[in-house]
């Protein structure tokens, strides 16, 4: 457990936060109950609000970064949890029309929050521990994950739905006062210092890469493409994520489906989600401390052919027995790619754009939610036994191309560090050589022999060479704050 120490406290205590907010954040788990029991709607009518949500959700993941990198992550994080946190809190009070438009909007803002809260990580954690950092949040996330459901069982029975929403919103509200505690936004304006919670090393200009800022202003509002397309592998990567989100939520969708087709009861399924939940819990922080040295890439390759080998475990046979063997092997792909994919793009992201980067990975490891049940279900109902192939294929294809991607990465790399060897030397010849315009400092010539004087003597008032400091002399400081750059606001 070296490594945690690498993890910064603010980070545990974000984590802390996290693990309490997700064991009340349930609502989305009896979302269908909720609108078909004490709503009254249709299946049809409940599917379409649903939907609707996991759009807002989407379109939050992808959008919320933007508010944080002109914002900055700290305020988008705090306002986001608010507004969804109220929003959520008086859907208990709302007429069912007004639902339409509430819980898409309580779901944008949760989408939002989420890609502020991984840029929020990504700042106050220097580069080299965010894989560890991670690991960390997503342990507490699935650790209340695994807590909620059962808590929100009894309110439901017990209690009745409405109370669910309530606790929901007041949970999300709550992290935002937590949030706001824990990581205070303080700044010296004058040198650029990073906001407490932040890293010793991103404060004094360490590992972390920070952006840059104008007149204390983040630059947001600069262009995105150019950034990606200088990172094609960052590019490979969502795009294989994208796909490996859908295969991956098809275990949420018509595998349950599958399974009760061939004679395997809802336990035998939920008895599989335990499997998932207890495999994460005990072993991805560990693989995350294992494996921080090991170059992102391949990590997330193999972890995406583990995800294949899982829907491939299929082909053999239905059984417990496969049941089992295929959950666990979707488990270990997901705790290999999931942390190391966010740590990577995190790393390669430019100090301007961090929170419009983790929007766009955030949104890409979701985009199951909204595509997997329409394109699996379509297909499990035109030719079942084509799904699985298909999963297996489109895994494994993704898993190819991010291996590919960091053998493209790999000469980039090298390429860089050439170049910016090149530029340190050229950098330390040009303060070998003194200040631009001016000769270098020579030894004092040796004096002249005195010449009879022909007449008064004219002094040389011409400007000359700045004389060396002598030795033991103090030399001028420097300006405060000359050459820092800004960190990025938190």
């Amino acid at each position: 457990m070296r490594g945690l120490r690498d993890v910064p406290r603010a980070v545990w205590l974000l984590a802390a936060g996290n693990f309490v907010n997700m064991a009340v954040s349930v609502t989305f788990a009896y979302l269908f109950l909720y609108l078909t029991g004490p709503r009254g709607l249709d299946p049809g009518q409940a599917g379409i609000l649903a939907g609707a949500g996991g759009v807002g959700l989407l379109a939050g993941n992808l959008t919320g970064g933007w508010f944080g990198d002109r914002f900055g992550h700290r305020p988008a994080l705090l306002a986001s949890a608010v507004t969804g946190g109220l929003l959520l809190a008086a859907v208990p009070l709302l007429p069912t029309p007004a639902l339409y438009a509430a819980l898409p909007l309580a779901q944008y803002a949760a989408g939002a929050q989420r890609a502020a809260s991984s840029a929020l990580v990504a700042v106050i954690v220097p580069e080299g521990a965010r894989r560890q950092a991670f690991a960390v949040t997503r342990a507490a996330a699935n650790g209340g994950f695994t807590v909620g459901p059962l808590l929100g069982a009894l309110v439901a029975t017990r209690l009745s739905y409405d109370w669910l929403y309530v606790a929901d919103g007041l949970g999300s509200v709550a992290l935002a006062c937590w949030t706001a505690r824990v990581v205070p936004a303080r700044r010296d304006p004058a040198h650029g210092g990073a906001a407490q919670g932040a890293p010793r090393g991103e404060a004094r200009g360490g590992k972390a890469r920070r952006g840059e800022a104008r007149g204390g202003e983040v630059r947001g509002g600069e262009a995105l493409w150019p950034a990606l397309r200088a990172r094609p592998a960052v590019l490979v990567l969502l795009g294989a994520i994208v796909v490996v989100d859908v295969v991956y939520r098809q275990q949420y969708t018509t595998f349950p489906v599958y399974l009760a087709d061939h004679g395997l009861d809802t336990g035998v399924y939920g008895s599989l989600l335990a499997v998932n939940g207890g495999v994460l819990l005990c072993l991805e922080l560990p693989a995350a401390l294992a494996l921080r040295r090991r170059s992102p890439l391949p990590v997330v390759g193999a972890g995406l052919l583990l995800v294949a080998a899982g829907y491939g475990a299929l082909l053999t046979g239905v059984g417990v027995v496969t049941a089992v063997a295929m959950m666990t092997l979707l488990t270990l792909g997901e705790l290999l790619y999931k942390t190391t994919a966010t740590a990577y793009v995190a790393d390669r992201a430019p100090g301007h754009a961090m929170g419009r980067f983790q929007s766009l990975y955030a949104g890409a490891s979701i985009t199951g939610v909204v595509l997997a049940a329409p394109l699996g279900g379509a297909l499990y109902g035109a030719a079942p036994d084509l799904l699985w192939p298909l999963c297996t294929a489109a895994a494994a294809a993704a898993g190819c191309a991010v291996l590919a991607g960091g053998r493209l990465e790999g000469g980039r790399v090298r390429g860089k560090a050439e170049a910016e060897t090149a530029a340190t030397a050229e950098e330390a010849a040009a303060a070998l050589a003194g200040p631009r315009g001016a000769a270098a400092p020579s030894a004092p010539a040796a004096p002249a022999a005195p010449a009879t004087p022909a007449g008064p003597a004219v002094p040389d008032v011409s400007p000359g060479p700045a004389a060396p400091t002598p030795p033991g002399v103090p030399t001028a400081p420097a300006v405060p704050g000359a050459g820092r750059r800004r960190a990025p606001l938190v």
